[in-house]
């Protein structure tokens, strides 16, 4: 179960390639929309929430950690490195020239940046809690207390059996029977 996505029947990806998904979206969202309308929009948003999701999503249950928390780290690292690349201010421009370049468009993805790690946290909290490993000592019909080794799901027969089992530290299991060594 640790190897499954979401869905039980699909394999999931390592960590590094689900983040590195929701990477590639993200870039190519920022480049495409600064290329068409110089600011973020429709196509950044698209592809910056599908990028996320489909990380938490894809990738195996116990490697959930990097892409639940790489929402705002995307936005701070692609945006910033796209709007550098893609269009920099011009060569005389000035330090708050330079950083207004850069803010407006982390200021502006702001919000979309706050619905996309709380939507990916949920998605990767439900996945944590709905795809926990079964516990592999017990069959799933076998009562809870044969499960915890009580005496009453041992019974008479197992009482000795348990005393007398092979590995068991002298005196690990005590019964009402058995009194305390001193």
């Amino acid at each position: 179960m640790a190897d499954r996505s979401m869905l039980a029947t699909v394999l999931g990806v390592l960590p590094v390639a689900a983040v590195g998904l929701g990477a590639a979206l993200t870039a190519l969202g920022v480049f495409v929309d600064l290329a068409r309308v110089g600011s973020l929009g429709v196509v950044f948003t698209i592809c910056y929430i599908a990028g996320c999701v489909l990380a938490v999503a894809w990738v195996r249950r116990n490697g959930l950690f990097g892409p639940m928390v790489q929402p705002p780290l995307l936005v701070a690292v692609a945006v910033p490195v796209v709007v550098l690349l893609a269009g920099s201010p011009k060569p005389g421009a000035g330090v708050a020239q330079r950083l207004l370049v850069v803010g407006a468009p982390l200021v502006n993805a702001f919000p979309i940046m706050a619905w996309t790690t709380g939507i990916v946290v949920a998605i990767g909290v439900v996945r944590l809690i709905v795809q926990r490993p079964l516990d592999s000592a017990s069959a799933p019909g076998e009562p809870v207390s044969a499960r915890r080794g009580s005496a009453a799901g041992r019974g008479a027969a197992g009482k000795g059996a348990a005393r007398s089992g092979r590995g068991a530290a002298r005196g690990a299991v005590r019964t009402s029977e058995s009194p305390p060594r001193s």
